[in-house]
């Protein structure tokens, strides 16, 4: 399995944008994107080929990609992801679909994964088999009762089998982090799984969203890629301070990355 990013604490990429990046930089990634990693996970997953080694190996090729843009990713708090008691849940700011490509890379390495996901992305005709076997939990994000039931019984079931849960419990992608739009579904099924949670801080508008379709937005080339993992913590209580504090570390993040500016 490709352990790109199984480093002790930090991993810093050190690379120069491509040429081509630097004059049509969608371009030039959303061609390598479909013809490189994208095509060849959907072709694996139709052929039920779609592994948990492949899942790591198109992650890590994405990523390969974005450097090649020039975009700098610096993953922090690795130690935390190797040393954690697993399995665990990770919540996370969702910015864009850069971190649904990159995560896998960071975190399998570590321990078995999978996402809590919309039932959309399951449907997807290509990509949606994909995502399918990964064995995620679907939500129908049409009733938030019959969805946090749902979560808490197959996320325990996933948790229970070894396997780590990455949550975004904004529910859909921002490019403004808005704690009252980051929900507590993560602290609720850690509680009652009785298993660690880690915050993941992300920045990732080198990706933007797109104005008409959302996963086909401008790139920005050079604009550095951020993760930060937070110490892990058991719930206890109600877990609103918890919460709260998971919400400042997020916050703080992304102050601290406000005034990035694209590598030349």
């Amino acid at each position: 399995m490709n352990e790109k990013f199984h480093v002790a604490g930090t991993y810093q990429s050190h690379v120069a944008p491509h040429g081509l990046s630097k004059l049509f930089p969608s371009l030039f990634f959303y061609s390598k994107l479909l013809f490189g990693p994208f095509l060849w996970l959907c072709v694996q997953a139709r052929q039920g080929k779609c592994d948990d080694t492949c899942w790591v190996k198109g992650s890590v090729w994405f990523s390969n990609q974005i450097e090649e843009l020039g975009c700098p990713i610096v993953v922090e708090g690795l130690d935390y992801l190797a040393n954690v008691q697993k399995p665990c849940v990770i919540i996370a700011n969702h910015m864009s679909t850069l971190e649904t490509f990159v995560l896998p890379g960071i975190i399998r390495p570590f321990m078995p994964c999978t996402f809590v996901v919309k039932d959309s992305l399951v449907k997807l005709p290509l990509f949606g088999a994909v995502m399918r076997s990964r064995n995620p939990v679907v939500l129908g994000r049409k009733n938030p009762r019959e969805d946090l039931v749902h979560l808490l019984r197959e996320g325990c079931k996933r948790l229970e089998q070894g396997i780590s849960l990455i949550i975004f419990p904004q529910s859909t992608r921002m490019p403004v982090f808005d704690p009252h739009k980051f929900n507590t579904i993560g602290e609720k099924l850690a509680k009652k799984a009785d298993v660690p949670i880690i915050p993941l801080a992300l920045k990732t508008d080198a990706w933007t969203a797109g104005s008409v379709i959302k996963e086909i937005g401008p790139i920005h080339a050079g604009l550095p890629v951020h993760f930060r993992f937070g110490e892990p913590q058991r719930v206890q209580g109600t877990g609103k301070e918890l919460h709260e504090e998971f919400c400042q570390f997020i916050s703080q993040s992304l102050d601290e990355w406000s005034n990035d500016k694209p590598v030349r």
